[in-house]
């Protein structure tokens, strides 16, 4: 097993640092642990005074009037408990909404390259389990371990000033299970970290395996046995560490129980041995009293040595957590960017090049260029992995160009906003992704605060309104995860009302028709008109309609744009075009003649 990694400063600062925005709160939490600890300490005194002055003299005033004080005092440090204990919650849930918060924020911001190389389940794991995982450590740690500092300390004076002897023997066996208790932390930390590795694979694999594309996958292809059997064999991983884990605090429970049972019993004969040599130097109320002070500081101290463990365990979580969130997200706002007030939506790519992290034996594209004038139609046609998607990704800023510029209205996409850009740009793609909500919430994606009016015309004009009216619950049916209780044509149809509620200047159709049926692309074709009229528009076309009406085709080969012109012009070339036209398009034209 490796050795245990250290914490470092860095991480440490980060975390205090989560709790500033809350100093009013601190502060309060922290007197009122004082308060708690100084109460906590009169009771041992009022014991003695009962035993002392009250039982073994036989004075029931005494007995009544301490018994009182007591209670009350029990009563106050109940209260004042109940007190921090809510305020130290609050604090410690803020943090954790904050992190979420943020490690969501962040995550969002990572660019296309983070989210392609990344499992889903993995993310999930780092913003549900592994922030889920140091809710302890931020909500009851910081409290309770003030809390039990306090008590142990203020305890410890206390009991020297009762009598020095005993509490040399009380508290002599501390520095050794210090020492312990950081050996197991230390080893704890490394095990949670696997665990939480662990348990993050898991989740990966249930969300491939359990999402209903993965469960299409599985029960078409018969491979049910295979992903039950990846599945048990991450969960017995899993299973065995944190059986190992378990036991490892258990021991270390074990160890201390077996300590804080036998050291009350040696102070009790060293208290005897005491009075049995000079009789009369400690009262039975001091003892009494010590007795009930010692019982106070071992629970604390337990408490101490259990979040020494713990933290340093959830040290391997905060590591996780801070990994992502020191991701350099690589698409960013330059700090000059601007939003342009008006829009026309001409597109320029001068000599730009592109190649994928996980590809870098060759460009995606390569010396790229083109002019797409405001309200032109251009059709990008060529072989698969032509790079004609990879185009139509840099100009949203999926990705940036690792050369060259990419611009819009003249200026280069990295000085826009990017809430700005992508605000201008609509994207209809051939596997349209619906969430698990209702249509007229995914509809709203287009346009956050559209009215009931809009939602209509949108609806009407991507033909899908008539639809979602013969639906029993019309626009508030639930969609299912990813749509799927809905058609490919009926998830496209909403695609491109989104699109139409959205009113952007540059439209975006990845083969937004190549795998629908004739009806469905029919409906499509005439809800997509209108979408695209007036706006500067990239289709990637699997189909010669589209082609025919471009004010420019370009044609794509290995990353090179190898011809460019109208669709007449190119067949007339007799180039890449027309032999792609002859391959794919020409029993296309032929049908349309009949």
């Amino acid at each position: 097993m490796q050795p245990p990694k250290r914490i470092e400063r860095t991480t440490v600062r980060r975390v205090v640092r989560l709790f500033q925005p809350y100093r009013m709160l601190v502060l309060w939490t922290v007197l009122l642990v004082l308060l708690s600890a100084g109460l906590g300490l009169l009771s041992p005194f009022f014991l003695r005074k009962i035993v002392d002055d009250g039982l073994l003299k036989a004075d029931y005033a005494v007995v009544a009037e301490y018994s009182i004080l007591t209670l009350v005092a029990t009563l106050l440090v109940i209260v004042s408990q109940l007190a921090y204990g809510y305020m130290s919650v609050v604090v410690g849930q803020d943090i954790m909404r904050d992190l979420r918060n943020g490690l969501f924020a962040h995550i969002q911001g990572m660019s296309m390259r983070f989210f392609t190389s990344t499992r889903t389940g993995e993310i999930q794991s780092r913003l549900a389990n592994d922030v889920g995982g140091v809710q302890s450590v931020v909500s009851d740690t910081a409290a309770n371990t003030l809390s039990n500092v306090v008590t142990v300390v203020s305890t410890v004076v206390v009991m020297a000033i009762l009598d020095w002897r005993l509490t040399v023997l009380s508290v002599g066996v501390v520095p050794i299970f210090a020492f312990l208790g950081k050996l197991v932390g230390d080893q704890m930390r490394t095990v949670r970290k696997r665990s939480q590795e662990q348990l993050a694979d898991l989740n990966a694999t249930m969300a491939e395996t359990l999402s209903v594309s993965g469960a299409l996958l599985n029960k078409t292809s018969g491979r049910q046995a295979l992903s039950l059997e990846r599945f048990r064999k991450v969960n017995q991983a899993m299973t065995g560490t944190n059986v190992f884990m378990a036991m490892i605090f258990r021991m270390f429970g074990a160890v201390f129980g077996l300590t804080f049972q036998v050291t009350p019993t040696l102070v009790l004969w060293l208290a005897g041995y005491l009075i049995y040599r000079s009789p009369g130097s400690i009262t039975i109320g001091t003892i009494v009293a010590f007795t009930s002070l010692q019982s106070r500081m071992f629970f604390p101290l337990t408490g101490l040595l259990s979040t020494q463990v713990e933290v340093t365990a959830a040290f391997a979580l905060f590591d996780r957590i801070y990994e992502y969130l020191d991701m350099k997200q690589d698409v960013v706002d330059a700090p000059d960017a601007i939003a342009p007030a008006e829009v026309q939506g001409r597109v320029e790519f001068d000599d730009v090049s592109f190649r994928y992290e996980d590809d870098q034996d060759r460009s995606t594209l390569e010396g790229l260029s083109l002019v797409a004038e405001p309200g032109q139609l251009v059709a990008l046609v060529g072989p698969s992995g032509a790079g004609k998607t990879t185009l139509t990704y840099l100009i949203p800023r999926l990705y940036d160009a690792e050369s060259g510029t990419v611009k819009v209205d003249g200026l280069d996409v990295r000085r826009w906003k990017q809430e700005a850009l992508t605000r201008e740009i609509a994207v209809v793609t051939q596997e349209t992704y619906l969430v698990h909500d209702t249509i007229r919430e995914n509809l709203r994606y287009g346009k956050p605060e559209a009215s009931e009016e809009e939602l209509v015309a949108a609806a009407k004009a991507a033909a899908i309104h008539d639809h979602i009216s013969r639906l029993p619950e019309g626009y508030d049916t639930v969609v299912g995860e990813r749509g799927y209780k809905l058609s490919g044509g009926e998830k496209q149809r909403i695609s491109i009302a989104r699109a139409i509620l959205k009113n952007p200047r540059i439209l975006i159709l990845d083969e937004a028709t190549s795998s629908l049926d004739t009806q469905s692309e029919r409906l499509i074709q005439s809800a997509l008109a209108p979408l695209m009229q007036g706006r500067t528009t990239f289709a990637i076309a699997h189909r010669l309609s589209t082609i025919q009406r471009a004010d420019q085709i370009l044609v794509m080969v290995a990353g090179r744009i190898v011809e460019r012109g109208r669709h007449e012009e190119l067949l007339a070339l007799g180039g890449e075009y027309a032999r792609l036209y002859h391959v794919q398009f020409e029993h296309e034209a032929v049908g349309s003649d009949r």
